[in-house]
């Protein structure tokens, strides 16, 4: 049994890996900004632990690497080490072009983004390091590839910054115990991008088509990227749900109306 834990992790992607790893026996530190979060998500994800598994929480601002090492120091205590860290922490906002998005989107876009992994990562490292082992994964987004798309300028910038961020981490915990790598979740409907939606009804409707296409649901992503990173033996792992090949079938595929059931 593995004790993971998932930065950003009350709601979305990091509360469907949450899940999967307590499905599977592994117990979790489930984080996010305010307690009564992080405490409704833990008592929500509580019945899916199985073999003993715990399923525990910490508010944690990933922005202050002294809450960070907090949480780390909680982790250590409660279940004795942490073997897999996941920094998944993250914010996005999509809906307007670079020129047009406000201080207060872009401050929060580079903080979250950047701050959190970097500050996590070197926790998590030095840590590790000092255990004699660990894995870490980065959990990456829409233009950490290098594609350009519309209105995600400066979200890009954050994941394009962190996929080079997260290979030189590889290198320099090189011949070390501590193992790194990378995920990338694809398109995925979470409460977020629900909330851009609600903000943009327009955009939506323009791209419906192609959204319908490429967009997935977390409950059915999570399972894979989970049971690829317990699979994981090798530091500079990339664990991409939207291959290259699953686009291609994708496009290939039946079409069906993903949104519907979000109410879009």
């Amino acid at each position: 049994m593995s004790n993971v834990v998932i930065t950003g992790s009350t709601k979305g992607i990091g509360n469907g890996l949450a899940r999967e790893f307590l499905r599977r026996g592994h117990s979790v530190v489930v984080t996010g900004r305010t307690s009564q979060a992080v405490d409704e998500a833990v008592g929500k994800l509580g019945p899916d632990a199985t073999g003993g598994a715990l399923a525990l929480g910490r508010a944690t601002d990933v922005t202050d690497v002294e809450q960070v090492q907090a949480l780390w120091d909680h982790a250590v205590a409660e279940l004795g080490r942490v073997d897999l860290w996941v920094n998944n922490a993250g914010v996005a906002n999509t809906t307007a072009a670079i020129v047009d998005t406000t201080p207060e989107d872009v401050r929060g876009m580079v903080s979250t983004n950047m701050l959190g992994t970097i500050f996590g990562s070197q926790v998590a490292v030095r840590g590790m390091l000092a255990q004699g082992a660990g894995q870490i994964f980065n959990v990456l987004g829409g233009g950490s590839d290098g594609r350009i798309r519309p209105n995600m300028g400066v979200y890009a910038a954050t994941k394009r910054g962190l996929d080079m961020f997260t290979r030189a981490l590889v290198k320099e915990t090189k011949d070390t115990g501590v193992r790194v790598g990378q995920v990338r979740p694809g398109m995925l409907i979470t409460d977020g991008w629900l909330r851009e939606a609600a903000v943009a009804p327009e955009q939506v409707s323009g791209q419906r088509k192609i959204l319908n296409i490429l967009c997935d649901h977390v409950d059915d992503v999570a399972p894979y990227l989970v049971e690829k990173m317990l699979a994981s033996t090798r530091s500079g792992e990339e664990i991409a749900w939207l291959t290259n090949g699953r686009m291609m079938r994708k496009f290939l595929s039946p079409k069906q109306d993903v949104l519907t059931r979000y109410g879009l």
